[in-house]
């Protein structure tokens, strides 16, 4: 297996790096197998209707949120049409209304329009009046009282045109859509340790100076089902987010602690490269400036799952302001993370943040630790004469341990044993002797190390045994 790490800078307490099973690589997949995406990227439903009853009726009866949703050409267009049809209309009834008082054959007749003698006349004529321009040429006359209700009806019609168009453009600037494109998502999930947990976790920020009030992140998985008749359906499925409310002031990452609820329990990395789901996630707000709630979301395909990933640190706090580095938005490093499952990770014990001796003797572990200063640190009642104890420093990369801590294990790998089952007493009994080695220590053995104490930070120290 190809193995390739890369240095967390700043290293964060709270994310184990050690492993049994390491992996840091990104998973290939095979593109034969993938289906169409239900989400697409920038947040739409990749779903074409068909056959739907009365859908032209729809359209219409709701006239406004059609508007509201259509692209910005289509409504220029409809509102260009809409006007020049309304001039076109009323022209035409001005000409047949010149038409039949006699205006084009005797010019020394009283016209109902004054300055209309063809159909170009009565076009620009009604142009003038819904318009407003009032050149001057044209007007209406006192004899005609046709003309006088049509020019009425023509100006509430025009005025109920200009509010209509005036509120649909307003609508549709401020609309969710547009201020949800200046909230992303980062490109890829990832899955790694936090507080000895496996998590799966994606980043999202808010890319404007002036943030929402509030939001609320959620988070589902998609998953097509083939039943053996051919059916084919559709399932959801929630994933549990602990702090799901948020305010977006700066980038924040969002964790799903893989536990016995989680659809993703039960899932390897072996597993994720040939697994089908999709990953919906969304985040609802409501915007500090307009009151409007909004909604962004995106997907992951599991191919935009990185397991082995960390995200990189964007925020630089000094005494003054919060820096946020938008570039480092969607890096992420690699980092040491088991490729079992989350229930087989916590099957073999490796979620268990202190060691417990089965049997007391002379030289054993002292049990019941207790949690100091991000440390593990035994009770001070329990601590006996003659016995060795075992004490976590701040964590460590692997490849930071020194040799004396390789040769120091050798003469406690023992002691571990006493208190390990069988399966790691033999791999500790069969490792022991790699561990004697001189000074140019290999980064393999130094690896080697971090299988020895799959339950401890790595590398861990020993303190010398307690006087008698």
């Amino acid at each position: 297996m190809n193995k390739e790490y890369t240095e967390v800078s700043p290293y964060d307490p709270s994310v184990d790096t050690y492993t049994t099973t390491l992996s840091g690589v990104k998973a290939e997949f095979d593109s034969k197998h993938k289906k169409c995406r239900y989400v697409r990227k920038d947040g739409k439903c990749n779903v074409l209707f068909r056959h739907v009853p009365e859908e032209c009726l729809m359209y219409v009866t709701d006239i406004f949120t059609t508007l509201v949703e259509i692209r910005w050409r289509v409504m220029f267009l409809i509102f260009a049409l809409s006007y020049i049809f309304s001039w076109l209309f009323f022209g035409i009834l001005y000409w047949v209304i010149a038409i039949a008082n006699g205006d084009m054959k005797d010019p020394n007749n009283a016209p109902c329009v004054y300055e209309v003698r063809d159909f170009t006349g009565a076009f620009l004529f009604s142009l003038e009046t819904q318009t407003t321009i009032g050149y001057g040429f044209r007007g209406m006359s006192e004899n005609c009282m046709v003309a006088i209700i049509i020019v009425t009806v023509q100006d509430v019609i025009s005025c109920f045109i200009d509010t209509f168009i005036i509120g649909i453009a307003v609508a549709k600037m401020a609309s969710a859509r547009k201020r949800a494109q200046t909230v992303g998502f980062s490109n890829c999930a990832v899955i790694n340790l936090q507080n000895r947990q496996l998590c799966l976790s994606w980043r999202i920020g808010d890319f404007r100076r002036h943030h929402m009030v509030e939001g609320k992140a959620r988070a589902q998985i998609f998953r097509p089902n083939m039943h053996a008749t051919g059916r084919e359906d559709v399932h959801y499925k929630d994933l549990e987010i602990k702090q799901s409310d948020i305010i977006l002031a700066i980038p924040t990452t969002i964790f799903h602690i893989i536990e016995p609820s989680s659809p993703l329990y039960r899932i390897s990395l072996e597993e994720l490269r040939k697994d089908d789901f999709e990953l919906v996630v969304s985040f609802t707000y409501t915007d500090d400036s307009t009151g409007i709630l909004h909604q962004t979301r995106t997907s992951y395909t599991p191919d935009e799952i990185h397991w082995g990933h960390l995200f990189q640190e964007m925020l630089n706090v000094n005494r003054r302001y919060y820096k946020v580095d938008y570039s480092m938005f969607h890096q992420t490093t690699k980092v040491l993370v088991p490729e079992v499952s989350a229930e087989e990770y916590e099957q073999k014990g490796f979620g268990v943040p202190h060691v417990t001796p089965r049997a007391p003797n002379a030289h054993a572990l002292i049990a019941n630790p207790r949690l100091v200063n991000g440390t593990l640190e035994p009770e001070p009642n329990t601590l006996k004469p003659n016995t060795w104890h075992l004490q976590y420093p701040p964590p460590c990369h692997w490849w930071q341990c020194s040799t004396w801590h390789l040769m120091y294990l050798v003469h406690v790998s023992y002691v571990i044993a006493e208190v390990r089952p069988p399966d790691e007493r033999a791999l500790i009994n069969s490792s022991s002797s790699a561990l004697r080695i001189p000074e140019a220590v290999e980064d393999r053995e130094r690896e080697r190390l971090c299988l020895l104490l799959p339950l401890s930070p790595c590398p861990p120290h020993f303190t010398t045994p307690f006087p008698a």
